[in-house]
């Protein structure tokens, strides 16, 4: 059984905030949190629903982030070990987590673990993705120095974009025959490692 959580000092003061909520409240929180928890530059809460959050729950703003990053840590750590039902809830009352606040979790993730880790299967590590590959081969046939010569390179061009900012860059990169044989060959053995994880 992996240990899904670490009891640190700012865990625990998150588990003490958090069994001091009203647990309807902390249910109508979670809901929110499970539904964004896949947008990587989105928070679950406007800075305006943060100030109404902090008198709804009788936190200060610190504290509030402190609940809110934690609640998030824990789906998402529930996402990353396929946690099941048994599973969770021993780990969270293990971190002496209120059984209300365990059950509410644990509700929660029994009725959106499936979807929740799906989406965030989803999510990119990287804030730039791959959206288009462009490329051309060049001969060089002759230069000043020398008439006959065959020198090929391949320019490719590689556009990025920015996910939410729907920003695009371009990279240039220019191959000699051997650059891009030796570059082929580091693909292939990524490609490899990556067959041997799925």
């Amino acid at each position: 059984m992996a240990l899904m959580f670490q009891a640190t000092l700012r865990l625990k003061k998150a588990v003490e905030l958090i069994n001091g909520l009203d647990t309807a409240k902390f249910r109508l929180l979670l809901s929110r949190i499970v539904q964004k928890l896949h947008l990587r530059d989105e928070r679950a809460f406007s800075e305006e629903e943060e100030i109404k959050l902090q008198g709804a729950l009788e936190l200060e703003a610190n504290d509030l982030h402190v609940v809110l990053e934690t609640a998030a840590f824990i789906l998402e750590q529930a996402a990353y070990h396929n946690a099941k039902a048994q599973l969770l809830t021993q780990q969270l009352l293990d971190i002496q987590l209120a059984d209300e606040k365990v059950q509410a979790l644990v509700n929660l993730w029994t009725a959106n673990g499936k979807s929740v880790a799906e989406k965030l299967k989803q999510r990119s590590i990287s804030p730039k993705q791959l959206s288009e590959v462009n490329w051309r081969l060049n001969l060089q046939m002759a230069q000043s120095s020398m008439t006959k010569m065959k020198l090929p390179n391949a320019m490719f061009e590689l556009n990025l974009s920015s996910g939410s900012q729907c920003s695009e860059e371009q990279v240039h990169l220019e191959f000699t025959h051997g650059e891009l044989y030796a570059f082929y060959n580091q693909l292939e053995t990524i490609q490899n490692q990556l067959d041997t994880l799925s």
